[in-house]
């Protein structure tokens, strides 16, 4: 189910803001970036990994030396590029859709499954939309080995609602990424969590369809890109700062992480065995 924008618009002309309003930057265009790459930003002294930004990643490890059973390799991977203080909300969403609670790393739902996961954050006190480095030019080797060794790749971002066309207090995903079929499961699954959803591959800022987009690195060459408007990432945690975002999840966000991971598991289904 691809819902037009024009219908997105519809159904938000009366929509009331839930939750207070995060204070982010708008993400800033490539051509804005002060970084060409992460490699650049990784090679700049005056900056210090640990105090200015973070980098965290999961690979499951995985072993069959059996010649009578098959061991299941994971086909999906989580990945936010600009986590932290960068686009406010993707960090804690990437660890929960990989099946990770993001205030203790518990395994959430216990019974997994669980997803390999990369992110870069911002972890200064302010001035972190500095550190954006757009998906394009992501070449940091850990992200990209998790993203080659994956049939699926969903990235979390963070966007304006004017980024979208969308009214200022609108509270929506845009779905981009050269997947077709899991856009459309994750729309779909979306809408049925209550949750406004609709293709952004028309949207040429946020559409997520270049080739060298770290979402469409993948074993398929393709993914889904997952742009949420900030009034929809502020109104998924009580208390909307870094350091307790991930203590104060709520229903909406847990209801977005649901229904994000049933999108993930129609199109494992469907997918070959491997």
């Amino acid at each position: 189910m691809n819902t037009s924008r024009r219908t997105v618009l519809g159904l938000l002309a009366t929509a009331a803001v839930a939750g207070p309003l995060a204070t982010l930057p708008a993400t800033p265009a490539a051509a804005a970036d002060i970084y060409t790459s992460n490699t650049d930003l990784y090679s700049d002294p005056n900056l210090a990994e640990g105090v200015d930004y973070a980098r965290r990643y999961r690979r499951h490890p995985l072993l069959d030396n059996s010649d009578a059973t098959a061991t299941p390799f994971p086909r999906t991977a989580i990945i936010a590029p600009h986590g932290g203080g960068i686009e406010g909300g993707t960090s804690e969403l990437c660890l929960a859709i990989a099946g990770y609670h993001p205030a203790n790393l518990a395994a959430t739902p216990p019974a997994g499954p669980t997803y390999d996961y990369w992110m870069f954050e911002g972890i200064r006190s302010s001035g972190n939309a500095e550190l954006h480095v757009t998906a394009s030019h992501c070449d940091d080797v850990p992200a990209l080995s998790v993203a080659a060794g994956a049939l699926n790749v969903v990235t979390l971002h963070g966007c304006t609602p004017g980024t979208a066309g969308l009214p200022s207090n609108a509270q929506a995903v845009a779905v981009g990424g050269r997947n077709a079929a899991l856009r459309a499961a994750l729309i779909t699954a979306y809408t049925a969590a209550g949750i406004t959803a609709f293709d952004a591959t028309g949207i040429p800022a946020i559409a997520g369809t270049a080739t060298d987009n770290i979402v469409n690195r993948t074993l398929l060459g393709m993914g889904a890109q997952l742009e949420l408007t900030t009034p929809l990432r502020s109104a998924m945690f009580g208390t909307n700062t870094r350091s307790q975002r991930k203590h104060t999840t709520n229903t909406l966000f847990w209801d977005f992480v649901a229904a994000t991971r049933t999108a993930i598991a129609q199109i494992e289904a469907t997918q070959p065995i491997l």
